[in-house]
């Protein structure tokens, strides 16, 4: 039961991390997309390291324990693409142009910190900007469709992401904290797409850092009701999940966290850095992330 509050906790912290997005692109006087940068990058290096050594061998160890080695192997590989193809269908039922994991540039957020700057055109390009700084009611509804929007599809992608972290650390609290924090950190630049536009349309920071919030509590939530439907349908005496469940699970785990590594985070820490910090970022990740294993070994 220990495990579970852990876990919950854990998987909480991870989602409430969009708020700290919104924090820094209305309190920071000048958005450090440099950070962003090595931060989205050690966040990729954290969960593919973790995904491919660790999560991937545990789905393996479970279901040739159940089914034999040849096909607790081909089982395990299934469920890691399985786990690939959900949230990749998830991410391409979303329009690019309103979808949170596609890259934002520093136009998006300057008119916070600079009332004369040009209000950026959401709708035709996340890097586009207005001609006029001015913006009508039609355009003001446009936005705040726009941020509502982005809120729901960061609540959507959240769900697999929450339920991640939750498996991780209810199996594993040490490596339940690893995988959060990687999680955390790429939902900073989540929870500036969220609240920005919302901003923009309200003139209101309360409300589009409360939206920015409400987003990331999809995680926590999504983890719950997903666990809770897995006990209730696959657990057997006392909701205990068997074994060979929670291998497929692990495995889809796996696959999600590397599609999200692949085709959100270094693309976009590539976008916001400058030389090498990308890569930089993705080598401390591996590196923090190998040392805190190796340290936990007994």
């Amino acid at each position: 039961m220990s495990n579970l509050w852990v876990a919950l906790g854990l998987t909480l912290f991870a989602g409430l991390a969009t708020g700290i997005g919104s924090a820094i692109a209305f309190f920071a006087s000048r958005t450090n997309y440099r950070f962003l940068s090595v931060s989205t990058g050690f966040s990729a290096g954290v969960m593919l390291y973790v995904s491919f050594v660790e999560i991937f061998i545990k789905g393996t160890d479970a279901l040739v324990a159940a089914y034999g080695s040849y096909w607790g192997h081909w089982v395990n590989a299934g469920s890691f693409f399985g786990g690939i193809a959900l949230i990749g269908i998830i991410d391409n039922l979303i329009p690019a142009a309103k979808n949170p994991h596609e890259t934002h540039a520093g136009a998006e957020s300057a008119p916070l910190h600079n009332p004369s700057a040009p209000v950026p055109d959401f709708e035709r390009a996340a890097h586009a900007l207005h001609a006029k700084a001015g913006m009508h009611d039609h355009s003001r509804q446009k936005l705040l469709r726009m941020g509502l929007f982005t809120a729901l599809a960061i609540a959507i992608h959240n769900f697999p992401e929450g339920l991640a972290t939750f498996l991780a650390a209810l199996q594993d609290p040490s490596l339940g904290i690893a995988i959060a924090v990687a999680v955390a950190l790429h939902n900073i630049p989540e929870g500036i797409s969220v609240s920005v536009p919302i901003f923009y349309a309200t003139g209101k920071r309360s409300r589009a850092f409360a939206y920015s919030l409400l987003s990331g509590l999809a995680e926590p939530v999504g983890a719950v009701i997903a666990y809770s439907v897995i006990r209730l349908v696959m657990g057997g005496e006392g909701g205990v999940i068997p074994p060979q469940v929670m291998g497929i699970l692990f495995g889809a785990v796996a696959g999600i966290m590397v599609y999200i590594s692949l085709d959100e985070l270094l693309p976009t820490s590539r976008a916001y850095g400058k030389g090498h910090d990308s890569l930089f970022g993705l080598l401390a990740g591996m590196v923090v992330m190998a040392l805190s294993l190796l340290l936990m070994k007994k």
